[in-house]
Protein backbone atom coordinates (compact mmCIF):
# COMPACT_ATOMS: atom_id res chain seq x y z
CA UNK A 1 0.00 0.00 0.00
CA UNK A 2 3.06 2.29 0.82
CA UNK A 3 4.75 2.02 -2.77
CA UNK A 4 1.91 2.26 -4.88
CA UNK A 5 0.99 5.62 -4.35
CA UNK A 6 4.49 6.31 -5.63
CA UNK A 7 2.79 5.87 -8.97
CA UNK A 8 -0.37 7.98 -9.62
CA UNK A 9 -1.23 6.50 -13.18
CA UNK A 10 -1.24 2.96 -11.35
CA UNK A 11 -3.51 4.78 -8.70
CA UNK A 12 -5.83 5.77 -11.34
CA UNK A 13 -6.13 2.68 -13.44
CA UNK A 14 -6.42 0.42 -10.09
CA UNK A 15 -8.65 2.10 -9.10
CA UNK A 16 -10.70 3.09 -11.66
CA UNK A 17 -10.94 -1.08 -12.04
CA UNK A 18 -11.79 -1.60 -8.71
CA UNK A 19 -14.47 0.62 -8.37
CA UNK A 20 -15.84 0.03 -11.68
CA UNK A 21 -15.86 -3.88 -10.97
CA UNK A 22 -17.75 -2.84 -6.91
CA UNK A 23 -20.35 -0.86 -8.78
CA UNK A 24 -21.09 -4.47 -11.15
CA UNK A 25 -20.97 -6.44 -8.68
CA UNK A 26 -23.87 -4.36 -6.56
CA UNK A 27 -25.78 -4.27 -10.07
CA UNK A 28 -25.24 -7.99 -9.95
CA UNK A 29 -26.63 -8.27 -6.35
CA UNK A 30 -29.57 -6.46 -6.98
CA UNK A 31 -30.54 -8.49 -9.88
CA UNK A 32 -30.51 -11.57 -7.94
CA UNK A 33 -33.15 -9.79 -5.64
CA UNK A 34 -36.44 -9.12 -6.88
CA UNK A 35 -38.26 -9.58 -4.61
CA UNK A 36 -37.66 -6.23 -2.03
CA UNK A 37 -40.06 -4.43 -0.21
CA UNK A 38 -41.08 -1.18 -1.95
CA UNK A 39 -40.22 0.63 1.27
CA UNK A 40 -36.54 -0.01 1.36
CA UNK A 41 -36.03 2.77 -1.48
CA UNK A 42 -35.93 5.86 1.19
CA UNK A 43 -34.23 4.10 3.65
CA UNK A 44 -31.30 2.92 1.39
CA UNK A 45 -31.35 6.55 -0.81
CA UNK A 46 -30.44 8.05 2.89
CA UNK A 47 -27.70 5.71 3.53
CA UNK A 48 -26.13 6.08 0.27
CA UNK A 49 -26.19 9.73 0.47
CA UNK A 50 -24.32 9.33 3.89
CA UNK A 51 -21.55 7.05 3.05
CA UNK A 52 -21.34 9.10 -0.54
CA UNK A 53 -20.68 12.74 2.02
CA UNK A 54 -18.17 10.77 4.09
CA UNK A 55 -16.70 9.38 1.20
CA UNK A 56 -16.37 13.36 0.08
CA UNK A 57 -15.33 14.67 3.35
CA UNK A 58 -12.40 12.27 3.36
CA UNK A 59 -11.17 12.45 -0.24
CA UNK A 60 -11.23 16.53 0.61
CA UNK A 61 -9.12 16.10 3.97
CA UNK A 62 -7.24 14.33 2.05
CA UNK A 63 -6.49 16.46 -0.40
CA UNK A 64 -5.80 19.07 1.64
CA UNK A 65 -2.89 16.79 3.33
CA UNK A 66 -1.45 16.38 0.33
CA UNK A 67 -1.22 19.94 -0.76
CA UNK A 68 -0.03 20.76 2.91
CA UNK A 69 2.90 18.52 2.47
CA UNK A 70 3.97 19.29 -0.97
CA UNK A 71 3.28 23.29 0.15
CA UNK A 72 5.89 22.29 3.09
CA UNK A 73 8.49 20.65 0.79
CA UNK A 74 8.68 24.16 -1.27
CA UNK A 75 9.13 26.30 1.90
CA UNK A 76 11.73 23.72 3.00
CA UNK A 77 13.38 24.13 -0.62
CA UNK A 78 13.35 28.06 -0.39
CA UNK A 79 14.27 27.49 2.97
CA UNK A 80 17.24 25.91 2.16
CA UNK A 81 18.43 27.92 -0.94
CA UNK A 82 18.41 31.30 1.68
CA UNK A 83 20.59 29.16 4.22
CA UNK A 84 23.10 28.36 1.60
CA UNK A 85 23.00 31.62 0.13
CA UNK A 86 23.58 33.66 3.40
CA UNK A 87 26.37 31.17 4.76
CA UNK A 88 28.22 32.05 1.29
CA UNK A 89 28.15 35.83 2.22
CA UNK A 90 28.89 34.76 6.00
CA UNK A 91 32.22 33.20 4.39
CA UNK A 92 33.90 36.58 4.21
CA UNK A 93 33.98 36.40 7.71
CA UNK A 94 36.71 33.71 7.78
CA UNK A 95 40.71 33.88 6.53
CA UNK A 96 40.92 34.28 2.37
CA UNK A 97 41.92 30.67 2.65
CA UNK A 98 39.17 29.26 4.33
CA UNK A 99 36.78 31.45 2.52
CA UNK A 100 37.87 29.91 -0.48
CA UNK A 101 37.72 26.39 0.13
CA UNK A 102 34.10 26.54 1.84
CA UNK A 103 33.07 28.25 -1.54
CA UNK A 104 34.02 25.89 -3.16
CA UNK A 105 32.44 23.20 -1.21
CA UNK A 106 29.18 25.00 -1.33
CA UNK A 107 28.93 25.36 -4.18
CA UNK A 108 29.51 21.77 -5.13
CA UNK A 109 27.02 21.60 -2.02
CA UNK A 110 24.61 23.45 -3.97
CA UNK A 111 24.53 21.31 -7.47
CA UNK A 112 24.55 18.11 -5.32
CA UNK A 113 21.38 19.72 -3.38
CA UNK A 114 19.72 20.74 -6.98
CA UNK A 115 20.42 17.11 -8.37
CA UNK A 116 18.34 16.17 -5.26
CA UNK A 117 15.45 17.47 -6.32
CA UNK A 118 15.56 16.60 -9.64
CA UNK A 119 16.53 12.73 -10.24
CA UNK A 120 13.92 10.05 -10.38
CA UNK A 121 16.65 7.64 -10.30
CA UNK A 122 16.45 5.77 -6.94
CA UNK A 123 20.16 4.66 -7.79
CA UNK A 124 21.56 8.19 -8.98
CA UNK A 125 19.81 9.16 -5.79
CA UNK A 126 21.83 7.20 -3.35
CA UNK A 127 25.05 8.76 -5.23
CA UNK A 128 24.10 12.09 -4.43
CA UNK A 129 23.12 11.49 -0.60
CA UNK A 130 26.37 9.72 -0.26
CA UNK A 131 27.97 12.97 -2.36
CA UNK A 132 25.99 15.03 -0.22
CA UNK A 133 26.80 13.36 3.08
CA UNK A 134 30.35 13.36 2.50
CA UNK A 135 30.21 17.35 1.43
CA UNK A 136 28.65 18.15 4.52
CA UNK A 137 31.43 16.14 6.40
CA UNK A 138 33.99 18.64 4.70
CA UNK A 139 32.13 21.70 5.40
CA UNK A 140 31.66 21.17 8.70
CA UNK A 141 35.46 20.49 9.58
CA UNK A 142 36.54 23.23 7.40
CA UNK A 143 34.49 26.39 10.17
CA UNK A 144 35.13 23.83 12.63
CA UNK A 145 38.52 23.78 12.56
CA UNK A 146 38.86 27.57 12.15
CA UNK A 147 36.54 27.87 15.39
CA UNK A 148 38.88 25.69 17.29
CA UNK A 149 41.82 27.89 16.62
CA UNK A 150 40.32 31.21 16.42
CA UNK A 151 37.04 31.11 18.74
CA UNK A 152 36.08 34.93 17.41
CA UNK A 153 32.80 36.28 17.29
CA UNK A 154 32.77 36.41 13.74
CA UNK A 155 33.73 33.42 13.21
CA UNK A 156 31.09 31.54 15.30
CA UNK A 157 28.70 33.63 12.77
CA UNK A 158 30.04 31.45 10.08
CA UNK A 159 29.57 28.53 12.29
CA UNK A 160 26.17 29.04 12.86
CA UNK A 161 25.25 29.48 9.15
CA UNK A 162 27.06 26.16 8.52
CA UNK A 163 24.64 24.64 10.81
CA UNK A 164 21.48 26.70 9.44
CA UNK A 165 22.91 24.66 5.94
CA UNK A 166 23.17 21.45 7.23
CA UNK A 167 19.97 20.97 9.41
CA UNK A 168 17.65 23.15 6.67
CA UNK A 169 18.66 19.63 4.64
CA UNK A 170 17.12 17.63 7.49
CA UNK A 171 14.25 19.31 7.42
CA UNK A 172 14.00 18.74 3.79
CA UNK A 173 14.62 15.33 4.31
CA UNK A 174 12.08 15.23 6.80
CA UNK A 175 9.18 16.77 4.07
CA UNK A 176 9.50 13.88 1.47
CA UNK A 177 9.98 11.04 3.81
CA UNK A 178 6.21 11.63 5.15
CA UNK A 179 3.68 11.25 3.47
CA UNK A 180 0.10 9.99 3.81
CA UNK A 181 -0.50 7.27 6.39
CA UNK A 182 -1.52 4.20 4.17
CA UNK A 183 -4.49 3.65 6.72
CA UNK A 184 -5.82 6.96 4.98
CA UNK A 185 -5.57 5.53 1.45
CA UNK A 186 -7.19 2.19 2.91
CA UNK A 187 -10.23 4.47 4.05
CA UNK A 188 -10.57 6.11 1.24
CA UNK A 189 -10.21 2.77 -0.78
CA UNK A 190 -13.18 0.22 1.47
CA UNK A 191 -15.80 3.93 1.51
CA UNK A 192 -15.17 4.18 -1.70
CA UNK A 193 -15.85 0.93 -2.84
CA UNK A 194 -18.86 0.61 -0.49
CA UNK A 195 -20.16 3.68 -2.50
CA UNK A 196 -19.97 1.87 -5.52
CA UNK A 197 -21.50 -0.77 -4.59
CA UNK A 198 -24.64 0.88 -3.66
CA UNK A 199 -24.15 2.87 -6.65
CA UNK A 200 -24.41 -0.38 -8.61
CA UNK A 201 -27.29 -1.71 -6.11
CA UNK A 202 -29.54 0.67 -6.31
CA UNK A 203 -29.72 1.50 -10.25
CA UNK A 204 -32.86 0.37 -11.57
CA UNK A 205 -32.82 0.81 -15.75
CA UNK A 206 -30.67 -1.12 -17.55
CA UNK A 207 -29.73 1.37 -20.50
CA UNK A 208 -28.28 3.60 -18.09
CA UNK A 209 -26.53 1.37 -15.60
CA UNK A 210 -23.35 1.75 -17.96
CA UNK A 211 -22.83 4.83 -17.49
CA UNK A 212 -23.58 4.76 -13.59
CA UNK A 213 -21.41 2.28 -13.01
CA UNK A 214 -18.80 4.44 -14.83
CA UNK A 215 -19.48 8.29 -13.04
CA UNK A 216 -18.55 7.83 -9.97
CA UNK A 217 -15.75 4.96 -10.13
CA UNK A 218 -14.13 7.69 -12.84
CA UNK A 219 -14.32 10.80 -10.76
CA UNK A 220 -13.04 9.19 -7.20
CA UNK A 221 -10.34 7.19 -9.57
CA UNK A 222 -9.47 10.67 -11.02
CA UNK A 223 -9.42 12.49 -7.21
CA UNK A 224 -7.20 9.41 -5.92
CA UNK A 225 -4.99 10.22 -9.13
CA UNK A 226 -4.97 13.69 -8.15
CA UNK A 227 -3.69 13.25 -4.35
CA UNK A 228 -1.13 10.50 -5.50
CA UNK A 229 0.80 13.01 -7.57
CA UNK A 230 0.23 15.92 -5.57
CA UNK A 231 1.68 13.67 -2.54
CA UNK A 232 4.37 11.99 -4.06
CA UNK A 233 7.66 13.77 -4.18
CA UNK A 234 9.14 12.27 -7.18
CA UNK A 235 6.62 10.09 -8.86
CA UNK A 236 4.21 12.53 -9.72
CA UNK A 237 3.74 14.99 -12.50
CA UNK A 238 3.25 18.14 -10.25
CA UNK A 239 6.87 18.43 -8.53
CA UNK A 240 8.85 20.82 -6.37
CA UNK A 241 11.40 22.58 -9.06
CA UNK A 242 14.63 23.41 -7.19
CA UNK A 243 13.64 27.07 -8.50
CA UNK A 244 15.65 29.45 -5.58
CA UNK A 245 18.25 26.63 -5.34
CA UNK A 246 18.27 27.02 -9.44
CA UNK A 247 18.65 30.95 -9.10
CA UNK A 248 21.45 30.79 -6.42
CA UNK A 249 23.52 28.26 -8.56
CA UNK A 250 23.66 30.61 -11.09
CA UNK A 251 24.52 33.63 -9.23
CA UNK A 252 27.32 31.90 -7.62
CA UNK A 253 28.81 31.24 -10.54
CA UNK A 254 28.78 34.72 -11.86
CA UNK A 255 30.27 35.69 -8.39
Amino acid sequence: MNKIPDFPILVLALSLVGLWLSAKIGGSIRKRQRNVEEGWREDFEGISAAILTLLGLIIGFSFSMAVSRYDQRKNYEEAEANAIGAEYVRTDLLPAADAAKVRALLRNYLDQRVLFYNTQDSRELQQIDSATTQLETDLWAAVAARAMTQPTPVVVLAVSGMNDVLNSRGYTQAAWIYRMPGEAWLLMAVISIFCNLMIGYGSRRARVKGILFLVLPLVVSISFFLIADIDSPRGGVIRVHPQNLMILAQSLRGH
